[in-house]
């Protein structure tokens, strides 16, 4: 395993938990933390063994607009939540505190968000003469639909994490002393699901996102014909007949 400068991550069974660390006032700390996830994240999808992936970080450090003492020049906003975007495994947000503008944009980036009791969230990039360019106008309305997000963007108000919850922006609301367990308990439940399907709902959800409905159709149908012939489906079909939990094996 790869050892980071303002990551840590480790292995627990099946998930991998990554945490973002070190000090976000520091300079040079984005581009790094930029970098860091761009090397891990490529480590992580040729790992086999990953089967679901815990980020925990704290939402404030990552601010809107400025950062590293200067405007955003290298590293861009999008260079920070590409990589997590683009991991094959599910990733699971969890979120400490209060995220605005890039915190949140990481967090839309993730496929379940978990929240803190009295966190806010929002993208107030426009009250700084800005928009946001990590993802936030694309993701958002997808999550919460379009009427809200513009409300959101438009005036930069901030919701605090009950209604982030109502409106479906963060899928899970615990006390803090209590996202960790949450967060690893809920991927390791999900790890004893089969990796290939559940990267094939990965697929089928996101890519269907840019087609018509019967495109995605025949998209999920054609994902799921291909699961026949894959052991994880035998496995699944004789634990089911066998009366015990299946032991998925990715193939």
């Amino acid at each position: 395993m790869t050892t980071y400068r303002e990551l840590t991550w480790r292995k627990e069974g099946p998930c991998a938990v990554v945490r973002v660390q070190g000090d976000a006032s520091g300079a040079g700390w984005t581009a790094r933390v930029a970098n860091e996830l761009e090397d891990l994240s490529a480590e992580i999808n040729w790992d086999e063994d990953t089967r679901v992936v815990v980020l925990a970080y704290p939402g404030n450090a990552f601010q809107s607009g400025v950062a590293d003492g200067g405007p955003w020049g290298e590293p861009d906003p999008g260079s920070v939540v590409a990589p997590v975007a683009q991991i094959r495994q599910p990733v699971i947000a969890a979120v400490e505190g209060d995220a605005m503008g890039l915190g949140l944009e990481l967090a839309l980036a993730c496929d379940i968000r978990l929240a803190t009791e009295g966190a806010h969230f929002g993208l107030p990039q426009v009250a700084e003469g800005l928009i946001p360019s990590a993802g936030g106008t694309q993701r958002l309305p997808r999550l919460i639909g379009q009427s809200r997000a513009l409300d959101m963007i438009l005036t930069g108000k901030t919701v605090d994490s009950a209604e982030a919850l109502r409106i479906g922006l963060v899928n899970r609301v615990v006390p803090a002393t209590r996202l960790m367990e949450v967060a690893t308990g809920l991927a390791q439940e999900m790890g004893a699901r089969s990796p290939l399907s559940m990267s094939y709902v990965k697929e089928a959800l996101y890519g269907g996102l840019d087609m018509t409905i019967d495109q995605g159709m025949r998209l999920e149908l054609d994902l799921y014909l291909l699961l026949f012939s894959t052991q994880d489906r035998i496995e699944g079909i004789t634990a089911f007949n066998e009366k015990r939990k299946p032991e998925f094996q990715g193939r």
